[in-house]
């Protein structure tokens, strides 16, 4: 009976290794042809998924915001040839063309090097993986999160912070972070966090999580501010769009052009994008 129980013991422990073999996550295999990735979260880990056709937008088609756009321009191209650059942060009106910018960059510059990485606000706690990932590699790497903004219990600030700053290790000399977002401010600031503490176990320095919550923003060493189009802007962008739609931009789309912003309450540029392939197509559509 002993010999048969060590045998059988034996066998159970053979099985256990095989089944965690089995059980751990296999390295993940990267395609570094790829021009641009989102990390997709997987049984606790992720990997990076290539993105095979990636969005195609150029910079002459993001019109109003030329300030803004000469200068991530600049900061890009002080990346790609080596030199100091800095973490950016695009806030402001909706629809102005943020996320698009940031797009358009791996348009213009990926035959330099230029690779984006797209990650969700929730899949942010993976960003030192990330970088690791990529710390090694000859590609220029930039971090694309968009819509940026934390709960306050939230925690993966703490890893953004984190990559923005760098911890023990140096920040990796290859990857930048870009991140859009409809307010300055990334953490939300409470009424409660400006009255005075006065109950009992309550925050003995209120001011210092006030700044905690300020000072995620601060780690991004460029900010650009975009505004809300006025009138003549979108009817411009319009026009532009639908130019690059083959249609003419006359009097009767102008009209349609101002009655769509009355079906969407804002002027914005994305706005304009959206009139432009609706007049567009429905000219061209045969009975």
């Amino acid at each position: 009976m002993s010999q048969q129980f060590e045998s059988l013991i034996a066998r159970a422990e053979d099985l256990l290794l095989k089944l965690e073999a089995f059980l751990q996550p296999k390295p993940q295999t990267v395609d570094w042809n790829a021009a641009a990735w989102r990390w997709v979260e997987n049984n606790g880990s992720g990997a990076l998924q290539a993105i095979p056709y990636p969005h195609q937008i150029r910079l002459d088609n993001i019109q109003f915001v030329d300030r803004q756009k000469a200068e991530i321009v600049r900061n890009t191209r002080q990346f790609l040839q080596g030199l100091t650059a800095n973490n950016v942060l695009l806030t402001g009106a909706r629809g102005t063309g943020k996320s698009s910018l940031i797009k358009a960059l791996l348009t213009e510059f990926s035959a330099q090097g230029l690779r984006l990485v797209e990650v969700e606000k929730h899949d942010l706690v993976h960003l030192p993986a990330i970088v690791n990932l990529i710390r090694n590699r000859p590609e220029k790497f930039i971090i694309y999160c968009d819509d940026l903004t934390f709960e306050s219990n939230d925690i993966a600030y703490k890893a953004l912070k984190v990559v923005l700053d760098g911890s023990l290790a140096n920040a990796s000399d290859n990857v930048l972070v870009y991140a859009t977002s409809n307010r300055k401010n990334l953490m939300p600031e409470l009424m409660v966090d400006n009255l005075a503490t006065t109950n009992e176990g309550g925050e003995i320095r209120p001011s210092d999580t006030i700044e905690e919550k300020t000072a995620l923003a601060e780690r991004f060493g460029l900010w650009l501010s975009f505004y809300s189009f006025d009138q003549a802007e979108y009817l411009a962008i319009a026009a532009h769009w639908l130019t690059t739609f083959d249609v003419a931009f006359d009097d009767e789309a102008r009209k349609s052009a101002l009655a769509f912003t009355y079906t969407r309450g804002a002027r914005t540029g994305r706005v304009a994008y959206q009139f432009a392939r609706d007049y567009a197509g429905k000219l061209k559509l045969h009975d």
